[in-house]
């Protein structure tokens, strides 16, 4: 518990055998469970998860690849109903500052927030990020706040928490399932009234690969306007 709230990680994980144990291992003692969701990996994922040997973490495994989205909507949909207050995300190739996760929570639990993202951009190692991704960061960022109308400067980060009564207005199930699901949570979160907040956290580039591809850019904006033609048609 951090503060009186039942905190829970999801880790959404493909192919993450080789840093998925090391992740684990820095999750801090104050979160009460660790819900890995292997989106149909083709490696020992699932394995070296249960190797760690923590009895806080679960291992969720999907039949079928479904997509990060996917993959991160079941973990929400899992950890809320186990009675989690809140739901945060942590990546599974060790991507993201374990130090950082008190400050994601934080605004969450004071009840400040409904969702927090980090902000790579805000933090002072923000210099790190390859540039390549900080411009591209910076036009989704752009084209995000457009299509939103919310003041957010890192719309790609994953390193997010939600709250558990907030999860609850959503509509996981139409969240889009892969790339881009960052961008159409964002809009979910915007046509339901939530407050979101960002925080500063730590860019960490190591020895993970990335998967990023200059088409992404095109598909984020797809998952922008269709999520603008559905909150349309809902009205």
């Amino acid at each position: 518990m951090w503060s009186s709230a039942r905190i829970a990680v999801i880790v959404p994980a493909y192919r993450e055998a080789r840093l998925i144990g090391r992740m684990l291992r820095r999750v801090p003692a104050f979160v009460d469970a660790v819900v890995v969701v292997d989106d149909a990996s083709d490696d020992d994922t699932s394995a070296a998860a249960r190797a760690i040997g923590d009895p806080r973490v679960q291992v969720i495994r999907h039949p079928e690849n479904r997509g990060v989205g996917a993959s991160i909507a079941t973990g929400y949909q899992h950890a809320a109903a186990a009675g989690a207050d809140v739901l945060a995300v942590m990546a599974g190739d060790d991507q993201m500052d374990p130090d950082d996760l008190e400050a994601v929570i934080a605004p969450v639990v004071r009840g400040e927030a409904d969702y927090v993202k980090g902000n790579r951009f805000a933090h002072p190692a923000a210099h790190q990020m390859p540039r390549a991704r900080r411009i591209a960061g910076a036009v989704l960022s752009g084209a995000t706040r457009l299509a939103t109308g919310l003041a957010i400067t890192d719309a790609q980060c994953g390193y997010t928490a939600l709250s558990a009564r907030a999860a609850a207005r959503l509509p996981l199930d139409e969240l889009w399932p892969r790339y881009g699901y960052p961008n159409d949570l964002l809009g979910l979160a915007a046509a339901r009234g939530l407050r979101v907040r960002e925080v500063p956290v730590r860019p960490v580039y190591a020895d993970e690969t990335s998967g990023v591809r200059p088409w992404h850019a095109l598909l984020v904006l797809y998952v922008l306007a269709r999520r603008r033609l559905l909150a349309s048609g809902d009205h």
